[in-house]
Order: structure tokens, then sequence, then C-alpha cells
């Protein structure tokens, strides 16, 4: 089951509860006992729409029934939402976000979460409808580029191995950009991920530095960017997340199981053969 969701982070609970078949704060009586594919028990697991709910699609075709787990899979298109539901047991789980972003959520939150080892990877990349190679990016170029700090730093990183910046470390940020840092002059315009895909089509805009799932919900591809991240030792594999009271609930250590299967790895590779998504198990 499959649910597009456009939500707020404020009232998230009462719009699952609308849809009628929103989380438990807890583990129900029957989902602590063993899975029986005779009677499969529910996990509401929040997504974003490519390419995890796709791969939880993938799942509750055949892998997740066979084990006794059906997933009701709520797909939210920002990334405060999904830890906003998670908290307050809107969800079970959510699958969207990466060890960067969930320390900062945890830190900055006071999240009590969970999670388990990295699933694939969605590399950053740098995409234009102005010029045809990055070197083309003139001085006082304006770049649109995500308002998010944990993906700002690798956005930056991105630009950095193209040459257009320099000396990114782990705390620079846009604001915090010095003039030997930025030697070109380049204008930042900061934004919520999402919208970033329609910064791409402002023409006052030279180039986007767009997330990897929004690069796919675009319908877009790494291999037509001006510059991509490396994914190898990249640290920004996406992984499920949980409640650590359920660390515990049989169904979590499921579905955690299940994504780092072969079939689910299989998948992937057939799915996004050109690297869009990249497996990191």
């Amino acid at each position: 089951m499959r649910k597009s969701l456009t939500l707020l982070a404020t009232g998230i609970a009462a719009a699952l509860a609308l849809t009628g078949c929103g989380g438990s704060s807890a583990p129900s009586a029957e989902s602590s006992q063993a899975l029986d594919p005779a009677k499969p028990v529910t996990l509401t697991v929040g997504a974003s729409p490519v390419p995890q709910a796709k791969i939880l699609e993938f799942l509750n075709q055949d892998l997740a029934p066979k084990a006794g787990l059906k997933l009701d899979i709520k797909e939210i298109e920002d990334y405060q939402t999904p830890n906003t539901a998670l908290s307050d047991g809107s969800l079970d789980a959510n699958y969207y976000q990466h060890l960067p972003w969930f320390e900062d959520q945890v830190k900055t939150k006071g999240y009590d979460f969970g999670h388990g080892a990295g699933v694939h990877i969605e590399p950053y990349a740098a995409f234009s409808e102005k010029v045809k190679n990055i070197s083309e990016i003139k001085d006082g170029a304006k770049i649109a580029i995500t308002n998010d700090p944990s993906n700002q730093v690798r956005a930056l990183r991105v630009l950095e191995k193209a040459g257009l910046v320099k000396d990114i470390k782990d705390d620079t940020s846009v604001i915090s950009l010095t003039d030997s840092q930025n030697p070109k002059k380049l204008k930042f315009s900061e934004n919520q991920p999402e919208l970033l895909i329609n910064d791409l089509k402002d023409p006052s805009v030279d180039l986007a530095l767009i997330n990897g799932n929004f690069i796919l919900k675009a319908g877009l591809s790494t291999t037509d960017a001006l510059a991509v991240e490396s994914t190898k030792n990249n640290p920004y594999a996406n992984f499920l997340a949980w409640r650590s009271e359920s660390k515990d609930d049989p169904r979590i250590k499921k579905l955690d199981e299940l994504l780092h299967s072969a079939e689910v790895k299989a998948f992937i590779q057939k799915e996004w053969p050109n690297g869009d998504v990249t497996v990191a198990f």
C-alpha cells in the first residue's frame, strides 16, 4: 500500500489519522510475536517517493509478505515531516535520511531514534540550463543551493571538486565562505531542497545543486549533470530509522534485513544502472 502525502511538519499526526492508517507509538501485542506469513502484520513507513518508496514497493510485492510483513508506505516530499511523524508515533519507521542529517536532527530536535546500516546512496549533482560545461560558469554566477546545513556542505564539495570553490571543511556553509574560498565571487541562492528543481528553470540561475532523490523524481539523471558527487567512501548512505523503544520490534528488524538482501541489491542495480542510486552494502 502506497500513499502520497505532501505535508507540513505540524499537524502530521492528524493528517495521517485521517487516512485511516496511522502508525502506533509502540509495537502492538500482535507485532511483538514471531512474524507469520499466514498472518502478515503491518508496518507503517514514511519514505521519499524515489528511490525509497519504490524500493519498499518492490519488497511489498513478494519478499515482505513471505516474511510475514505488510508495508503501509507513506510518501513524504519534504525532509522535516518524516522525523516529526516518527517521533509522535504516526509512523513506525522512516526511510529517507543519511547519517549527517540524522545526527543533526537528533542533536537539534532531541529525537530518541535508532537506525540501521546504509542501504544506498543517491549522489548529489550540479545541473544547468544555461551552460553545457562546468568550466563555463563565470565569475559572479548565481548558484542555487540547499538551505539544509548537512547537505549544503555536501553541495559545496561538489563545487570544490569542479574547481569553483576551495578549502571546503565540514563546518563550511554559504554564509561562512571567505573570499579565498570563493575566488569566483559566486552568488548563492538558498532554498528548500525540494524546490531546487524549480530554481533550475529560473533564468537568473546559472547552476543548481540538487539532492539525488529529487533528481530522480524530476526525471533527470546524473549522466546529464555537469558535476557529480563521488560515491566512494561516501558517508551519505540512506537507511531505515526507528524510535529507540522499537529497536527490538520484529517488524523493523525484518524490514531492515530485507533492505540489505541480495534481492534489493539486484533490484537497485537493475532499476538504476547508470549509478543514480548506488548500493551501499
